[in-house]
């Protein structure tokens, strides 16, 4: 029987819980969206200041070696590294990660010639899909995306490289990567995984499961910032022969000879395109090593006990299906269908209790283990109770039948 105050005792032995003070959290709200975005760390704002006032408006130009401006893609890049389990030299920050998807899919067509299919799940990030497609019609020849509901069951010798978010954005269930990787590698593809919901969240080791290929967005559990700069990863054993469909100067061997002709720069650092956004960046790091302080298996626990209290409570709620798995194979977040969704989050949010919807039925609730508390389960759920024995969620719910019909 999970009660307050049982939660309570949880919140008073958490190792973690020194951490919620470096957040910035508005009084009187519960914050069940930082799968979505992240919460402001309290040190971002003094140093995108010191950035702006000090390296910027004192150093002008020289900041970008005064300052290591120059180095920061890779400093920050490095440091994600770490927090995905990815060998030394094979992360990068740039770009956002649908550019970053681009690049490095049209990379994997590149280096299996003679395969034409990319290979992806049903379901998967339609952000995702967008972009594959996309590469696909721009390069013809037979080139095509195909969507599958078991991908590792459909993995064939025309697929050059399958592609998964590791982490459902729906449901929150999570992948085996290693599994799903050497079945991948067993016919000869490659695989590339999305790694949005998953980093700063769970346990990861790219290097160790065999992924290849990996992109990610540092604004949800890296509390990067809204827009924050995304990251990619690209295994030692690709990086030598990496053709890249986008190249910029920043990517060259020697970006300030200005040659006329590419060159690419050695490892992972060939697929920067552009210059560096370094106030952005500068806001990153401090979440990144917000998160690198933070002992993963910790994290990893209370993400999980979070988890299991609120689908328990939820069991009580009548009308509410759990469509997240109650085992470790689900990841930092909860979903439920309910055919009054929307009205229900949108009544929720009024209470200052902040989760999100996903069409057509889907109320999901990010589980961020930095900040939250294990009581502010209970009281989330005391607020959703309340609002379905109350009808505060009708009108809402009219208003949004009144729009859609």
């Amino acid at each position: 029987m999970i009660d307050r105050a049982t939660l309570a005792a949880r919140d008073a032995a958490d190792p973690l819980a020194p951490f919620r003070d470096r957040f910035t959290l508005p009084e009187g709200v519960i914050y069940l969206d930082g799968n979505s975005l992240g919460a402001l760390p309290r040190a971002t704002p003094e140093r995108v200041a010191q950035v702006v006032t000090q390296e910027w408006g004192t150093s002008l130009i020289r900041a970008w070696n005064a300052h290591g401006w120059i180095d920061l893609a890779q400093r920050v890049g490095e440091k994600i590294g770490r927090l995905i389990g990815a060998a030394p030299g094979s992360t990068i920050v740039a770009d956002s990660t649908s550019i970053n998807l681009f690049k490095l899919l049209g990379a994997a067509l590149a280096a299996r010639p003679g395969r034409h299919t990319i290979l992806t799940e049903t379901g998967n990030f339609p952000t995702d899909l967008y972009v594959a497609d996309g590469l696909t019609r721009l390069l013809g020849r037979g080139h095509q995306v195909r969507a599958v509901d078991d991908p590792v069951v459909a993995l064939d010798d025309d697929v050059a490289v399958l592609m998964l978010t590791h982490v459902n954005y729906r449901t929150g269930a999570m992948h085996d990567m290693a599994s799903i990787s050497r079945a991948a590698h067993a016919v000869g593809a490659l695989v590339l995984w999305d790694l949005s919901h998953s980093v700063g969240a769970v346990p990861l080791a790219l290097a160790a499961d065999g992924a290849d290929l990996a992109v990610g967005c540092g604004y949800k559990f890296l509390n990067g910032g809204p827009g924050a700069p995304a990251f990619l990863s690209v295994s030692p054993a690709l990086q030598a022969d990496l053709r890249l469909p986008i190249t910029g100067w920043l990517g060259h061997a020697a970006p300030f000879d200005f040659a006329p002709d590419f060159r690419p720069a050695g490892g992972v650092a060939a697929a920067v395109v552009g210059t560096p956004p370094v106030l952005s960046l500068a806001a990153l790091e401090v979440g990144v090593d917000l998160m690198l302080e933070a002992p993963m298996p910790a994290l990893r626990e209370k993400s999980l006990r979070l988890g299991e209290s609120f689908l328990a409570l939820m069991d009580a709620l009548p009308g509410f299906v759990p469509i997240t798995p109650r085992d470790t194979t689900r990841a930092s977040q909860v979903a439920f269908r309910h055919p009054d969704g929307y009205a229900i989050m949108q009544a929720l949010i009024a209470r200052g209790v902040i989760g999100d919807f996903r069409a057509p039925d889907i109320l999901r609730f990010g589980l961020a283990p930095l900040y939250l508390r294990h009581v502010e389960v209970w009281d989330a759920v005391a607020a959703l109770r309340d609002i379905m024995r109350s009808g505060a969620w009708q009108d809402a719910a009219f208003q949004h039948r009144q729009a859609v019909t």
